[in-house]
């Protein structure tokens, strides 16, 4: 009897010490947006990475290979909300960065609040919240879950990076004011920035960055995975005659704004993530905390030297680095295995149009001017008047309901006429739908099915224009061609990483297709807690198995 009670024993002891040591939740989750980052960034740079940031994700997690967009447009406002909502502009109505708000009747900017204050700073700049996000968020769904007792914060550069994806109900969300040099938030989460945060900002350390040049890290002629330095697809600071290193980053013009276009804001956005999770004993305790961070120079590097710059290069390299030290950071003050992690982008980009096209490949420019005033042509011969139409916005035709009701006209009916006329009219645009069609059928077809993912009635436009691959309507710079830009639905800007690390995630890697939309539900699995209200994903099962 004692030979068979005996084994049972020394199974049960260890067992317990294996819950011990695997938690059934993680202490802490740390979700990363890389505005504007393509997968292969990773492999193009690879040489140049060290072991701990990028090369970790890659040998210690798990890589999603093929993780898509299913909507258009991609941009920073909706992939942020899609990523930590589990769905679409569709459901969760961040329809874009700014939209033209039927209920407002004016364009809106996808976080504003003029109710709200900013906490920090007395820029009106600052008057942001969650309030036009209609889903909830992960975020969300872990407050209620722990009744309010997990910590939930968002950090960016960018206020709707920070914001989307902290939710409704986290502790604060901050972000970085250009008026001031501070992280600021919003009334919606504080009454006043917490001391850490202020001794934060009291070290001063934009005006560090800005009093220096930005130099190569390594030495300029081993950035061989890039273009010259001296090239006409990027675009120059304001007082430089050439887009070219060392970049005069003190005599540039544009105050603390500046810190945003140069790697030095992703330190700064890491170094106060740090201080975040120090200030307020993230991951400290039994309940399961949340960091939402999201690093934003990338875009506005990307956007102005575009895919293929040495100062693109220069930035990953430094990103590379700023991941290293958070991860360093977690290992010491969280501890390896007790943290789940994961980092994915909220859009692409697509190379440089005249780049592409310098090389006989299939690319182009198509001027919205010229689209604006052919619409307004059309009216005019078809109804009397150029008053029905407001404005293009997201690559979308706004179109005046009122006007066109006063009429005794049918929205519908102008808005397929419309769209019927530009088909015929643009050569250079794919496809071109009105709202009512989208309204009208469900689409399985690949690219007005991710319209109709996009659409959201009383946010987006009337008529709905999908350029050809690889043109774009306007990019960076006095002649408007030079840089990059993103919101197609094509792979360029669809195609996005997604790599998972730590607390029960397998090694491995997997080129089946996932949505962006995965990554909530994913996570509620992983926590244990339910869905976001509005979530259209599906748990990645070889993540969570």
């Amino acid at each position: 009897m004692k030979q068979r009670i005996l084994p049972a024993i020394v199974f049960l002891i260890s067992l317990s010490a294996l819950h011990a040591q695997s938690p059934t939740t993680p202490k802490l989750v740390v979700g990363i947006v890389v505005d504007q980052m393509r997968p292969d960034y990773v492999s193009r740079y690879w040489n140049r990475f060290g072991n701990g940031g990028f090369k970790r994700l890659y040998t210690e997690g798990y890589n999603c290979r093929n993780t898509m967009y299913p909507y258009m447009p991609t941009y920073t406002g909706p992939g942020h909300a899609s990523i930590y909502s589990g769905t679409t502009p569709a459901l969760h109505g961040i329809v874009g960065n700014n939209w033209f708000d039927r209920g407002e009747n004016k364009t809106v900017y996808c976080t504003q609040d003029t109710a709200a204050k900013c906490i920090g700073c007395q820029s009106t700049e600052g008057k942001m919240s969650p309030g036009r996000l209609l889903s909830s968020t992960i975020t969300d769904e872990l407050e209620i879950a722990t009744q309010n007792k997990a910590k939930v914060i968002g950090i960016s550069i960018k206020d709707r990076g920070a914001i989307l994806p902290a939710g409704h109900a986290s502790d604060a969300a901050y972000w970085f004011d250009g008026a001031t040099g501070n992280f600021v938030s919003s009334s919606w989460y504080l009454s006043q920035l917490p001391q850490w945060a202020n001794d934060f900002n009291e070290r001063r350390w934009p005006d560090q960055y800005l009093a220096k040049p930005w130099t190569t890290l390594l030495p300029i002629e081993t950035y061989t995975e890039s273009d010259i330095d001296n090239s006409p697809y990027e675009a120059p600071f304001a007082t430089e005659s050439a887009p070219v290193f060392p970049h005069a980053i003190p005599t540039i013009p544009g105050g603390y704004d500046r810190l945003r276009r140069i790697p030095a804001g992703n330190t700064f956005t890491k170094d106060f993530a740090l201080a975040a999770m120090l200030g307020e004993q993230m991951g400290k305790d039994s309940i399961t905390d949340f960091l939402c961070l999201s690093f934003s120079s990338t875009d506005y590097v990307g956007h102005q030297f575009g895919t293929h710059a040495i100062e693109t290069e220069d930035t990953y390299i430094r990103l590379d680095r700023d991941l290293n030290d958070l991860f360093n950071f977690l290992d010491k003050n969280i501890g390896k295995g007790n943290y789940l992690l994961f980092l994915t982008a909220d859009h692409g980009a697509v190379d440089n149009p005249q780049s592409r096209m310098d090389q006989k490949i299939p690319a182009g420019f198509v001027n919205d001017s010229i689209i604006t005033d052919s619409v307004k042509a059309f009216l005019t011969r078809s109804y009397g008047s150029s008053n029905y139409f407001i404005s293009i916005l997201n690559d979308q035709i706004h179109l005046n309901h009122k006007a066109i009701s006063s009429d005794r006209r049918s929205r519908c009916e102008v808005a397929n006429n419309l769209s019927a006329y530009i088909r015929e009219t643009f050569p250079n645009l794919q496809d071109v739908i009105s709202a009512c069609q989208l309204e009208q059928a469900e689409y399985t077809e690949l690219f007005r099915s991710k319209m109709q993912k996009g659409y959201k009635f009383g946010r987006s436009g009337d008529v709905w224009m999908l350029y050809a691959p690889g043109y774009v309507d306007r990019l960076y710079g006095g002649n408007g061609k030079q840089g990059t830009t993103h919101g197609a639905p094509y792979p360029y800007d669809a195609h996005v990483p997604l790599y998972w690390m730590g607390w029960n995630i397998p090694k491995g890697n997997s080129t089946r297709e996932i949505q962006i939309t995965d990554i909530a539900p994913t996570l509620s699995q992983l926590l244990h807690i339910p869905y976001p209200t509005g979530c259209i994903g599906k748990p990645i099962s070889e993540i969570i198995k």
